[in-house]
């Protein structure tokens, strides 16, 4: 039987299990309102290392090996990772978890990767390609800022509508064998430009990716808003959420009550000088091991849909004058019991 639904969807007839997750953050993300949650917190954003690329490679590899450790599964029951990062070539996802000497899928899909790894692998487990299988997403405020704006000696001012990196890396072991969460469906995201060329507001860019696909998962799934505990974004910040929600009531849908932004909730905006939010592939990612899931362990959510969203730019299209393109992959996580 076709485990297709609808124009974009997948529901699994045999929903993989999350067995284990990890959250690393830096400092200024250890000082924010989920502080305390977190598996680890930096003291150095440069996590011991000489430059922000090798200190983010660091992130992800110790990410992946707690998380392989709270998951009890040894590295070499991994069949396979799905990791990526926002530099360029993804080279904080190959130089980090090279060592771990697992197959690995390199992916890029800007700020909504933490998604896409958690599509790809749920697909490889639950059609039996792998029994475990790894996705791990990273990002870190100073490597972003030196590739996509500005070195942070150059001390640029910064618009309210801009977003902070998150200094972060979560990572997720999915399996078979039976644990309290389960990823029963997702939904992939098409590539939406609304022609915003304003790189430092990334949350107009993204909203209407956002909106596409919350749109096309409740479509698919023939459900309402209010089947779901939480409809979770993963970076828009408070400009692109208060765009999204308006998007969607153009659309007749109305998910003002249940809607959360991983970068809202990361860090108090007003205190640590974060105008928008937080952002990064990182972001939706710690945000999920460290918040989420746990409510969902416990039962306190039975439902939600995950929509880590990117802004699909370069420093070569962005000073060619195109314009920022962004999408969202939909991840549905219920409780198993």
């Amino acid at each position: 039987m076709s485990q297709m639904v609808g124009s974009q969807s997948i529901q699994f007839d045999e929903a993989p299990y999350i067995l284990g997750s990890a959250s690393i953050v830096g400092k200024k993300e250890g000082e924010g309102p989920l502080g305390g949650l977190f598996d680890v917190v930096g003291e150095d954003d440069k996590f011991g290392e000489d430059t922000w690329e090798e200190a983010e490679s660091t992130l992800q590899k110790e990410a992946a090996t707690l998380a392989l450790g709270k998951a009890d599964v040894k590295k070499e029951d991994i069949r396979y990772i799905f990791g990526g990062d926002l530099l360029g070539q993804n080279i904080a996802t190959t130089f980090g978890l090279m060592e771990l000497n697992i197959p690995l899928f390199g992916l890029y899909g800007a700020c909504s990767t933490a998604g896409e790894s958690l599509s790809l692998a749920a697909m490889a487990v639950a059609a039996g390609y792998g029994e475990h299988v790894l996705a791990v997403t990273s990002s870190h405020f100073a490597s972003a800022e030196k590739q996509f704006r500005f070195p942070l000696e150059y001390a640029n001012q910064r618009p309210l509508s801009a977003t902070w990196t998150v200094t972060g890396s979560g990572a997720f072991i999915l399996g078979k064998r039976r644990a309290k969460v389960r990823v029963t469906g997702i939904t992939t995201g098409k590539v939406v430009d609304y022609g915003i060329k304003d790189s430092m507001n990334m949350g107009a860019a993204m909203a209407p990716a956002a909106c596409d696909t919350i749109y096309q998962n409740l479509t698919d799934f023939q459900r309402q808003p209010g089947d779901y505990d939480k409809i979770i974004t993963g970076d828009l910040g408070t400009v692109g959420q208060g765009i999204l929600i308006d998007l969607l009531k153009e659309k007749g849908i109305d998910i003002s009550s249940v809607h959360m932004d991983c970068g809202i909730e990361i860090f108090d905006s007003e205190t640590q000088n974060t105008n928008a939010g937080g952002s990064g592939c990182g972001c939706s990612a710690v945000t999920l091991s460290a918040l989420f899931l746990p409510k969902l362990e416990k039962g306190t959510y039975k439902r939600i849909l995950f929509v880590p969203t990117g802004a699909l730019l370069s420093t070569v299209s962005f000073n060619e004058g195109q314009s920022v393109p962004g999408i969202a992959h939909g991840v549905v996580l219920e409780y198993a019991g």
